[in-house]
Order: C-alpha cells, then sequence, then structure tokens
C-alpha cells in the first residue's frame, strides 16, 4: 500500500461519510472504518468504500473466546478488507483462532491480522491504578507485541512512541499501525499518548491512523496534505 495514512471515519451514518468523502475529495485513500459507523451501517458501508477503491483496515477490536473470534473473522474475511484487528490481552489462543478464520474464510489473501497492545488513551496511572498492571506501558506493550507475534499476527495497534522498540523485538517486517497522531496545533481529545506524522515515522511506524485533526478541521483537505509533507519531510 502506497499510502500509509487511514482517514479514521468516525462518523455516525454512511450518509455522513458519503457527504464528508465527496466534499473534501477523499475518494481512494485508505481510511479506517471503526465500531460507531458499522455497527450502524454494517457490510453496506464496507462495500461502498470499496466500490470507490478505499483500502479498508475494519477496526472492530475483536476480544471473546478463541471459537468465537474464529467465526467472526471467518465471516470479516469475505469482505475483503486490507486490515482487521482484535485485542492481544485475549490470549496467544484467542490471536490463533483469528488467524486461523481469516485464513478459512477467503480464497485469495486474507486481511493483514493486527492486535492492539494498549490503547492510546490510557497511561501509566490507568495502567496501574485501573489494570494493576505493574510494568511500564513500554513494556506492557513490548510483551504483548512478541505475544502477537508469535501467535501468528501481521502487527499491532500501538503508540507512535513505542514502534521503535516493537521493530528492535519483532523486527521490521512486523507492522505497527498507529493510532493518536495529531497535527501540532490539535487537541488531544481523548487521546493521552499522542504524535505527530514526523515522530511517527522517526520512530519507525509503518502506517498512521488519523482522525479528529482531519475531519474536525475547518480545511480537512489542507491539514491531510500536510500530514503527507511532515510525513516526507520527516
Amino acid at each position: 500500500m502506497d499510502n500509509p495514512f487511514f482517514l479514521a471515519l468516525d462518523f455516525r451514518s454512511a450518509k455522513e461519510v458519503q457527504q464528508f468523502i465527496d466534499k473534501h475529495n477523499f475518494y481512494g485513500v485508505p481510511v479506517k472504518v471503526g465500531m460507531e459507523l458499522f455497527y450502524r451501517e454494517g457490510t453496506q458501508i464496507i462495500k461502498w468504500l470499496k466500490q470507490h477503491n478505499h483500502p479498508i483496515f475494519l477496526d472492530l477490536k475483536l476480544h471473546d473466546i478463541p471459537t468465537t473470534v474464529e467465526k467472526a473473522m471467518f465471516n470479516l474475511a469475505n469482505l475483503n478488507v486490507d486490515i482487521v484487528n482484535v485485542h492481544a490481552t485475549g490470549g496467544s489462543e484467542m490471536i490463533k483462532a483469528a488467524k486461523r478464520g481469516l485464513q478459512a474464510g477467503t480464497t485469495n489473501s486474507p486481511p493483514k491480522l493486527i492486535a492492539v497492545t494498549v490503547l492510546t488513551s490510557m497511561d501509566q496511572i490507568v495502567l496501574e491504578n485501573e489494570l494493576y498492571i505493574k510494568q511500564s506501558i513500554e513494556d506492557a506493550v513490548k510483551r504483548l507485541a512478541l505475544l502477537s507475534k508469535e501467535s501468528g499476527a501481521d502487527g499491532v495497534v500501538c503508540s507512535a512512541r513505542e514502534t521503535n522498540r516493537i521493530k528492535q523485538v519483532c523486527g521490521n517486517e512486523f507492522l505497527t499501525v498507529t493510532p493518536g497522531i495529531r497535527l501540532a496545533n490539535s487537541n488531544k481529545d481523548d487521546q493521552k499518548r499522542v504524535a505527530t506524522p514526523a515522530f511517527a515515522k522517526k520512530n519507525g511506524a509503518d502506517y498512521l491512523v488519523i482522525g479528529r485533526s482531519i475531519t474536525k478541521a475547518d480545511n480537512p483537505k489542507a491539514n491531510y496534505e500536510r500530514v503527507i509533507k511532515e510525513w516526507n519531510n520527516a
């Protein structure tokens, strides 16, 4: 995939998505479809995006018993999206089951399977005081990345701050998909471990997921071009 920037379509309806893409001429760019949009529009929004040549990251973060995840991934494989994901904290058997489901569900190349390590909305305080994980975020992410690789995942979702360490322990071919990307003048919103496109590239990120810095901007197209320029100049 030549374009490493997934535009997060965090809209409530297909109508809003179609109006946004059409108004700002975002036809054909890679996009991320998350729970909010998919749970309302289902597979129809995926079909519409594919008709308009959008590479798709289907961000549903499956986390259930292995059998359920395997069956769900079997069905998702038929959508012919590019990337799907699970929570790494579901464990090795669940990740392996997800991979089996994807491979069995298509006769073509299955979607890339990536595993969410620690959400970018979490910080060290949440990790220790709420989840009772007595590791640094960096060590927790590294541990979950290794678990994901050993279980057959193609990569992980992590913050741009952790990508370099993941590459060191999992190899350069192991994909890192980094949300929490913000331009310098953008609001952090509910994200805590954020980074700029330039920092993400310098630290070894393969793909960026960018939402509100573009979709909530006064000039979304100009901000998207800023992301490209900052990435290329890093």
